[in-house]
């Protein structure tokens, strides 16, 4: 699948917007923009996977504070998710189907 520019673009400010509106911002662009284009599709099920994942390892960092080890993980998860976000929107604006390592892909 060839992605022009524009596609290229929008899958880029998915993960870009995300880092300061998680959900809302990545959500309009993909459910406006899923419909023309299989790029942008595939990035915004994937965001949402990550978005999914990464939550599920904050509760679980979180509760694991009680003891002691989530004082160390916590801050792990939050800068893994950063690291990868950065990555997934250069990926994306390369044009790669970029894979986030470590999630479930519960949307298909």
């Amino acid at each position: 699948m060839e992605a022009t520019s524009d596609d290229r673009l929008f899958s880029m400010l998915i993960y870009v917007i995300s880092l300061f509106f998680p959900v809302l911002g990545p959500l309009i662009i993909w459910l406006i923009k899923r419909d023309d284009s299989d790029f942008i599709d595939y990035h915004g099920k994937e965001y949402f996977n990550f978005l999914i994942s990464f939550t599920i390892y904050g509760i679980i960092a979180g509760l694991l504070i009680f003891v002691l080890i989530g004082l160390l993980l916590a801050p792990i998860v939050g800068i893994v998710a950063f690291i990868l976000t950065i990555i997934a929107a250069v990926k994306a604006y390369q044009g790669d189907m970029y894979r986030f390592p470590f999630i479930f892909r519960l949307i298909k």
